[in-house]
Parts: C-alpha cells; structure tokens; sequence
C-alpha cells in the first residue's frame, strides 16, 4: 500500500510539475510518475529535506527539482525536434 500512495503522489508531483511550466511530460502517467520521482531526488539534493512530506516525499523540494527536471528535459527534447527538421535543409 505504501508503494502505491509513493506512486500517486510522484504522478501528482510530475503531473503538477508539467502544469507549472506549462510543457507536456512524454510518457503520460508513466512519464509523471518517473518525473515526479526523479524530480523529488533532484529537488532534495539541491535543497535538502525540508517541508511537508507525503508519501515519502518532502513535497516543495520534490515540486522544485521537478519543474527543473522537465524544463531540462523539454529543452532538450525541443533542440533533437529542431534539429531533426532542419537536417535536410
């Protein structure tokens, strides 16, 4: 059961994350779950372990490293899109 909570709340963290920087995660609600996860990772080694927790989470490190996570990821997704349309150019 405590796997499960875990699993919903990185879905929520990686869906709300998406929602904030107004970007789609790839993946759909597996895509979430992973952003939220590694997001929460990220988040609490640049900031620390700080705030309300939930699931496991400390919830606005997680939120935090999330939203850079997804900006990093969009960007990057966004340059290997733009450069596969410009390759025949």
């Amino acid at each position: 059961m405590e796997l499960l909570w875990s699993l919903i709340i990185g879905g929520l963290i990686g869906w709300l994350a998406g929602m904030i920087t107004k970007r789609d995660i790839p993946g759909g609600v597996i895509g979430n779950i992973i952003a939220g996860f590694i997001g929460a990772w990220v988040g609490t080694w640049i900031f620390g372990d700080f705030g309300p927790e939930i699931g496991g989470f400390s919830i606005i490190p997680a939120i935090i490293g999330a939203i850079l996570l997804v900006l990093v990821v969009s960007f990057i997704l966004g340059k290997m899109g733009h450069n596969r349309n410009h390759h025949h150019a």
